[in-house]
């Protein structure tokens, strides 16, 4: 999944994958009718077989539904239907880190790059299959990748033109729990440091409904960075900055909480660790009047 910025902020934009961004009907309308269904020779009334297009069209569906298991076994049927379509083990890998199948999703997603070389926006869920599935190593070589893409957007390349114009990718997706409430959440890690307080990185809280609760942004300001760095002229030097844990949304209570400041280098595994610490310390939720 990519960022685009839109107006005045960030949304995700649906490019290949990720049932939290509406899927448009039209994608489902846009099959042909004759690709909905199969016909089996000589069978009479029986009932139709599924076609590639049609068992994708379901898996859509369920996955804009929230209903991953679902998606996911229509999307296993597309492959089945058809092994070489890229798109039904894109989406499959989706559907598998929905499911926090991270082994899963790894393999349809390094399918899909196998079939559709080309696409380099299969990366953009490879990179959090890799993540999802601990495989730290492959997750940091394709992070460097899609990064060495982005700032080489320039000249021919339409694949470099669109990754340029990206502002960044859903890194991971993870679950935490906090005194029996279950929280979703989603990494985004950015090419460039976003806005005027420099966001390197966004964690997006949901609740299991899928509902957003609040986001918790990794910034470091040019201002209060300025004059860390005059402080601390050694370390400023061998690449650290000051960092900010700052919590925004429903779940702040409608203010800008300040959890935590610290130096160092911009370690995504570091701040992830605090953002799941900061969990697992929420109190429990108010029962439901």
């Amino acid at each position: 999944m990519l960022l685009h910025a839109t107006g005045g902020g960030v949304e995700f934009k649906l490019e290949s994958q990720m049932k939290r961004t509406l899927l448009s009907g039209a994608l489902l309308l846009a099959l042909p009718l004759a690709a909905q269904t199969g016909a089996v020779p000589g069978a009479g009334a029986a009932a139709p077989v599924p076609t590639a297009a049609s068992a994708v069209a379901a898996g859509l569906a369920a996955l804009h539904a929230g209903k991953s298991r679902e998606a996911l076994a229509d999307f296993q049927q597309a492959i089945r239907a058809d092994p070489s379509n890229a798109a039904a083990n894109l989406y499959a890998a989706t559907a598998a880190l929905e499911l926090y199948e991270g082994q899963l999703a790894v393999g349809y997603a390094e399918k899909a790059r196998q079939l559709d070389p080309s696409d380099w926006k299969v990366d953009t869920t490879l990179v959090a299959a890799y993540a999802e599935a601990g495989m730290k190593q492959q997750r940091d070589a394709l992070r460097a990748r899609l990064r060495a893409l982005h700032a080489a957007g320039t000249g021919e390349d339409a694949h470099a033109r669109d990754a340029r114009l990206a502002n960044g990718f859903l890194l991971e997706m993870f679950p935490v729990e906090s005194h029996g409430t279950a929280y979703q959440v989603d990494a985004v890690e950015y090419f460039e440091p976003m806005g005027e307080m420099r966001t390197y990185y966004r964690f997006l809280v949901r609740q299991a409904d899928g509902r957003l609760v609040w986001e918790i942004d990794v910034e470091s300001n040019n201002f209060d960075e300025r004059s860390w760095a005059q402080a601390h002229s050694g370390e400023a030097a061998a690449g650290e900055r000051q960092f900010q844990l700052i919590g925004h949304g429903e779940s702040a209570q409608g203010r800008e909480v300040d959890y935590r400041m610290f130096t160092g280098k911009p370690d995504y595994d570091a701040f992830r660790a605090m953002v799941v610490t900061i969990l697992e310390q929420q109190p429990p939720a108010a029962p439901a009047q």
